[in-house]
């Protein structure tokens, strides 16, 4: 084994024995649906980013979940997502621990 050459990763190499057991044209199509689906991809991306600017360019409105780069988790879950609480602290740490907390020992009264 040559030092020179860089050994290819375990997914290219289930990659590449998978399709070799395929004829030809199995193959071919394979790969260019790959090819298709990753510029198709940039694609949508780009005329995303494109709307995104001529918003703002134009002053309209953009919705938290549309800006370009942001968004995730609750921003796109719109009317589904959870409501915040009431200004009341959740518990927690020994909080949680109620009966079977333990009790302060008697020369440890908290005063310094």
């Amino acid at each position: 084994m040559s030092a020179g050459m860089p050994l290819a990763s375990v997914k290219s190499q289930i990659f590449e024995s998978v399709l070799g057991f395929l004829p030809d044209w199995v193959q071919i199509t394979v790969l260019a649906l790959i090819v298709l689906a990753v510029v198709a991809s940039w694609v949508v991306k780009i005329k995303r980013r494109i709307a995104y600017r001529r918003a703002v360019r134009d002053g309209r409105p953009i919705h938290a979940a549309a800006r370009y780069g942001q968004g995730g988790g609750a921003d796109h879950l719109g009317a589904y997502a959870p409501q915040a609480t009431g200004p009341a602290p959740q518990p927690s740490g020994a909080d949680f621990l109620g009966a079977h907390a333990p009790r302060p020992r008697r020369g440890e009264g908290g005063s310094a």
